[in-house]
């Protein structure tokens, strides 16, 4: 048994507040992800200094920056700081949000179109502050409308904004273009940030410069000093240095090779299957007729803001399935008549509909009734046509290549499942009943956005009867379903056919076989697909198979740009950084392709398009670039492994020491009326295990100190009135691990105090547990010891005697006092010297560039005078003379200028250093928890 006492510092322990490195092992002690220690190590770095204004996290691809990202966010919100936002792709808000839920208990909200005018509604000002229409929640918003709502955006003072895929931003230093990052930059400017990316450049170095000003405007200086220091040809190494330690600071890069000497991640190959077909002339026909149907420009029953959108869906549409085709174009009929939108009815059709543009949906107007009725007539053609299909090629084409690729994945050593990927929720349903004929009966487990249909029903439904009473269900139907459908699919299934909705956030990596049905055409999107099973965890190599459709040559150019430029179909990490990082966005790269769908008839004009693509592209793959790149951000890296390895072990030994605290404050709080084990126990009909990974295996409770019964019996600990004149008699004889200065003091007994120590400043906020005591005899005990007394097991008594020995603890605690303000100094220090480091090298970047700019103008100067001189009229002499006289006016004002300027930019390095210091000034104060009497026995 505990004391009341004891539960009081368990459980201020446990939530001390302020120490980056100690704060973290609370967050991810909470955390249900198996934590890696370039992870941890990236976390770290992010939060490392209250100065900081943000980093990039540039680990390769595949080595879980998401993960990263989401500790440093769980981190803040368990400090309170509730304002938080996410910009990201449109394809991965949902991702995103799942994953923020599933992993860190996190609450967000994705900000579109319809739920911003929804809050409007209710009368809040600005919805990015969800605060006013409902709960505090971290914003999910895509990159275009975070910038469409720019206004709004930058009213919000955010605690935090993190941008994935943050190479959408490197463009940001060229005077054209780059409109979405200037107006992120532009609304989000002093906030602090975190951006993540694999390829924080690609073709310039001025795109690392870019992104690091869209973090810290006064870390480089401006964009010429850059070029002309480090954007120039034959650069020295010694500038490279230069520059690849400034960017130490802010840049952390961890690379696959790495990581996979230090045994945390296992990484599995791919492997690529393909299975050609040929459309009937049927099917040929109906594509034909269609892609005509599509490039009219003289259609006006849809809005011209619709077009593209409706005519790429039903463009996937298409190439799914007939039988999809035909659904979708009964459906478009019957909005048309309806006078309603066909974008909402698509919707239906295509769940990812929303993730191919990210814009507002307007109701159709119609012009000409007549128009609309022969454009009804036409597509009712088309749907007579699609019905009379008998045979569908591709779906030969599945049956053919399913046993082969199932030998192919044994032969691999993985297990005879697959999982098939469709983009039509038509198409699902279809292959659904075609395999049960052909011998999957009760074999395939269905995953779609909504999953209404009978057996999904019932699945749920023995899942939830199952699992009844246990931890498993979270009462969110949603998640809840897919857990059901990922288990039973795990468990008893040996095919799951899911669209792309269904399979956000879920994790396959027991299944090693994955179909791609339909291909997207996003070579982003086909990455999150195959990461469903190729990711930590996966034990074999992966095979996935594509099919190519031999008579359509657009068809086959795409297969040939995912597989061979973005080679994300073979190997051990699918595409590479320098690939990736090419990918401006995965929606241009699909709406290029929709261009050439939509313009090109013939087999030659498709290669032709497809060849100029190409070669626009050929450039953002220079090996020269390539070589600067590594040369750049890999400097930094010489000691990561070892450093790794140093992370892995100390987060292990903190999560553990973690761990221990967290079930003694349990004991403290429940006992008697809990059963306890090693490392779990049982309470109120309720099993809880301290890791996540045992808390689902045994469907118990994750006990934890952010949620459910641990955040209950901290707060409960914390708010207890303490009796005074209290004696703690402690046994040795429970105490978990024996400890030779402890055992000395039994028999003994004194005096002990427990102290809250909060030091503060407008930057930081830390807090320490101080405990000190004594002996009967006024001898003080070291404060290790003293520490090492609060948690034997005992039990607290009333007691008469006074105490007497307050001064004799009162120093001690001024001693340790002492040593933490002093630790704490020094640490303010370092931030302050990074700071001040950090502000020279942009004072020195900013006056190189006057005296660059003075240069330039000085040969300017001798080359206009050297052409005035050879100009044969009097007239364009005098105008050289006079351009001549303007461009000596520069030159000169800026040389006299020069030193005032130079004093301009040395004052505003202090008047920064300044505010550092400010923001850095540090005050103490104290909060007495308890002071008590002590007795230590060999046994009680």
């Amino acid at each position: 048994m505990y004391t009341p006492q004891q539960s009081a510092y368990f459980s201020h322990w446990l939530s001390l507040q302020g120490n980056y490195e100690e704060s973290l092992t609370q967050t991810i002690a909470s955390a249900k992800v198996d934590m890696n220690a370039h992870q941890v190590q990236a976390a770290l770095f992010a939060l490392r200094s209250p100065l900081s204004k943000g980093v990039i996290l540039a680990d390769e691809v595949g080595l879980g920056k998401t993960i990263e990202a989401s500790l440093v966010l769980a981190q803040r919100w368990a400090e309170q700081k509730r304002k938080l936002l996410l910009i990201v792709p449109a394809t991965l808000r949902k991702q995103w949000a799942q994953e923020l839920q599933d992993k860190f208990e996190l609450p967000s909200v994705i900000l579109e179109s319809s739920n911003y005018k929804d809050a409007l509604k209710t009368g809040a000002e600005n919805p990015f502050d969800v605060i006013q229409w409902q709960d505090a929640a971290i914003v999910i918003a895509s990159y275009e409308f975070a910038a469409r709502k720019e206004l709004e955006l930058g009213r919000v003072v955010w605690d935090l904004v993190v941008f994935d895929e943050a190479h959408k931003l490197r463009n940001i230093y060229k005077k054209e273009g780059a409109k979405t990052a200037k107006a992120l930059d532009a609304a989000l400017l002093n906030r602090p940030k975190i951006l993540m990316t694999a390829t924080p450049l690609q073709n310039s170095l001025l795109e690392l410069y870019g992104m690091v000003s869209v973090i810290d405007p006064y870390f480089f200086g401006d964009l010429d000093s850059f070029k002309a220091r480090y954007s120039r040809p034959n650069i020295e190494q010694s500038e490279l240095t230069l520059l690849s330690k400034r960017l130490g600071t802010i840049v952390n890069r961890s690379l696959r090779k790495q990581v996979q000497e230090t045994g945390s991640f296992n990484f599995t190959k791919r492997y690529s299957l393909t299975e050609d077909f040929t459309p009937s002339d049927q099917e040929q026909l109906l594509y034909n007729s269609i892609s005509d149907y599509l490039i009219d420009h003289n259609l006006i029953a849809i809005k011209p803001v619709a077009r593209h959108l409706v005519a790429l869906v039903i463009r996937k549409i298409l190439a799914s399935s007939s039988y999809a085709i035909q659904g979708t174009l009964d459906t478009m009929i019957q909005r048309l008549k309806d006078k309603q939108s066909v974008v909402d009815g698509l919707s239906k059709d295509y769940e990812s509909i929303n993730d191919v543009e990210d814009s507002d949906d307007e109701d159709i107007e119609y012009i000409d009734p007549e128009v609309l009725a022969e454009e009804i007539e036409r597509l009712t053609s088309f749907s007579d046509a699609a019905k009379n299909i008998e045979q569908d090629a591709k779906a030969d084409a599945l049956l053919r290549v399913l046993s082969r690729a199932f030998e192919m994945t044994e032969r691999l050593g993985g297990a005879r499942k697959a999982v098939i990927f469709t983009e039509s929720i038509r198409t699902q349903a279809w292959l659904y009943d075609l395999l049960e004929k052909q011998g999957y009966q009760d074999q395939i487990v269905l995953l779609n956005g909504t999953n209404n249909d009978p057996r999904s029903r019932l699945i749920y439904k023995e899942w939830l009867e199952k699992h009844k009473g246990s931890a498993r269900v979270s009462g969110s139907k949603t998640s809840d379903m897919k857990a059901a459908l990922v288990d039973k699919f795990r468990d008893d299934s040996r095919l799951m056919i899911s669209t792309e909705a269904g399979a956000e956030g879920i994790n396959l990596q027991f299944c090693s076989l994955l179909i791609n049905y339909d291909l997207p055409w996003n070579p982003q999107r086909v990455e999150q697909r195959i990461g469903r099973i190729h990711r930590y965890g996966q034990k074999h190599d992966v095979v996935v198979v594509n099919f190519i459709n031999k008579g359509n040559r657009a068809d086959e150019r795409v297969f040939e740009l995912l597989n061979e430029k973005f080679k994300l179909f073979e190997g051990v990490f699918g595409a590479s950084d320098e690939i990736l990082g090419s990918i401006e966005s995965g929606v241009d790269i699909e709406r290029r392709i929709f261009e050439i769908y939509q313009k090109c008839r013939s087999d030659e004009e498709i290669d032709a398009a497809y060849n100029e693509w190409r070669e626009e592209n050929a450039q953002t793959l220079d090996h020269q670039i390539r070589e600067t790149s590594r040369s750049v951000l890999n400097y930094f890296d010489s000691d990561v492994v070892q450093k790794l390895n140093m992370r892995k072990e100390t987060t292990v030994q903190s999560l553990g020491e973690y761990q221990h605290m967290m079930m003694r404050l349990a004991k403290a709080e429940l006992l008697p009326n809990a059963d306890f084990h090693k490392d779990r126990f049982r309470y109120n009909s309720y099993w809880y295990d301290l890791t996540w990974p045992a808390a689902e295996t045994h469907d118990a409770k994750f006990f934890r100190p952010n949620e459910g019964l641990g955040k209950e019996l901290i707060q409960k600990a914390q708010k207890r009135q303490l009796d005074e004149q209290i004696e703690l008699t402690l046994n040795y004889g429970q105490l978990e691990t024996q400890r030779v200065d402890v055992r000395n003091l039994i028999g003994s007994s004194g005096e002990l105090r427990l102290e809250k120590y909060i030091i503060t400043s407008n930057k930081q906020h830390l807090e320490y547990l101080l405990v000190t005591a004594c002996l009967d005899n006024g001898e003080a005990i070291q404060s290790d010891t003293a520490r090492r007394l609060m948690l034997v097991p005992g039990q607290a008594t009333a007691t008469t005697k006074a105490l007497m020995y307050s001064d004799t603890l009162e120093q001690q605690l001024q001693l340790e006092r002492g040593q933490y303000f002093a630790k704490a100094e020094e640490q303010s220090e370092q931030y302050y010297e990074e700071e001040n480091e950090k502000l020279e090298h942009w004072s020195d970047d900013r006056k190189a560039a006057l005296e660059i700019r003075m240069k330039q103008l000085d040969r300017e100067v001798s080359d206009a005078r050297r052409l005035a001189r050879q100009l044969p009229s009097l007239k364009e002499k005098m105008d050289a003379k006079r351009a001549l006289k303007k461009l000596e006016r520069e030159r000169d004002t800026i040389m006299l200028n020069y030193h005032e300027e130079k004093k301009k930019i040395e004052a505003k390095e202090d008047e920064l250093l300044e505010e550092a210091a400010a923001a850095l000034e540090l005050s103490a104060y104290s909060e007495c928890l308890f002071t008590v009497r002590w007795s230590l026995q060999e046994s009680v």
